[in-house]
């Protein structure tokens, strides 16, 4: 096949790419989910501590989430979007064709996702191609909390908010294997830095401790984990609560049943125990049957139902 034949071909193949692009992105629309590419700049908020280069390698193709500066130019499974660019396309496909050794891809590796440095258009190709592999330089960031393919910027920040508190606890050492604690919503683990500082001034306060040291911060972090937030989740699992809020986290229920138990507790006018406010929370606040059944749909519909309902 010549030069003209296999550009030809390629052009009728990155027109069906557009054509098939665009009903992705109705189908995107339709049921209400990203058809983008993850920008590489979002990482920023996963607060990477280093890098390091790994040479050239093999990397998956399916595991190429995003690019640096060309995020806008395809959709998430790497199909081209504008076509001022097509000839950057065709130009690859057609060297392909031929046969000729195409140059390593750049990319950034951040838990195991792939953001693209340079070399977009390549990757698009190998996507249409079904391509298991395409070689490529690979710097990887390091990261305590990586990032999902499905994941939104806000996802990215909560996730970064979650890096910075396993940071300042240090739970990962404190708690080998601990539950994962995420929020739906940024901003929440301030509070949970606040409800370890409470712990730890009052243990430093117990009965007997007048002749023993401080209570230390890691101490104080074991405590709340194992006292606390465990026993909550504890509840929860017990008590069936999760089922009743679709969507929410086990961390999202263990501030709102803390406030809750507080607010018991002053009603009551003694500590009425985690246990006590979980049911009480479960009876009194979590939404009606239908409004559950609706978030429960709209959750499957996006594939954002996990294991808890």
């Amino acid at each position: 096949m010549n030069e003209q034949s296999n550009r030809t071909r390629a052009r009728h193949e990155v027109e069906r790419a557009r054509f098939l692009g665009d009903v992705r992105d109705l189908l995107a629309i339709l049921r209400r989910e990203p058809n983008e590419l993850l920008p590489f700049e979002w990482v920023r908020h996963l607060a990477p501590e280093g890098e390091h280069t790994l040479g050239v390698r093999a990397i998956p193709v399916e595991q190429i989430a995003g690019s640096v500066d060309r995020y806008r130019e395809f959709d998430r499974h790497y199909l081209p979007r504008e076509r001022h660019l097509d000839e950057r396309w065709i130009g690859v496909r057609s060297a392909q064709l031929q046969g000729k050794e195409l140059p390593p891809i750049q990319v950034y590796k951040v838990g195991e996702l792939y953001f693209v440095k340079d070399g977009n258009h390549r990757v698009s190709v190998a996507r249409r191609q079904g391509q298991k592999y395409i070689d490529a330089h690979v710097i990887e960031l390091h990261v305590t909390v990586p990032p999902d393919e499905d994941d939104t910027l806000r996802d990215l920040i909560i996730k970064g908010e979650y890096a910075r508190f396993l940071k300042e606890t240090n739970l990962d050492r404190v708690v080998p294997g601990h539950r994962e604690i995420l929020f739906t919503t940024p901003g929440r683990y301030d509070r949970l830095i606040e409800h370890i500082r409470t712990r730890q001034y009052f243990l430093d306060r117990k009965p007997g401790r007048a002749d023993q040291p401080p209570v230390t911060w890691e101490e104080a972090v074991e405590s709340w984990y194992r006292r606390l937030y465990s026993r909550v989740v504890e509840n929860l699992e017990k008590h069936d609560v999760m089922f009743r809020f679709p969507g929410r986290t086990e961390a999202d229920l263990y501030l709102w049943i803390m406030d809750h138990r507080y607010f018991l507790t002053q009603k009551y006018g003694h500590d009425v125990g985690s246990e006590e406010a979980t049911r009480d929370f479960r009876a009194h606040y979590a939404p009606p049957l239908y409004k559950r059944l609706r978030q429960r749909m709209r959750l499957l519909l996006k594939g954002d139902l996990g294991p808890a309902g």
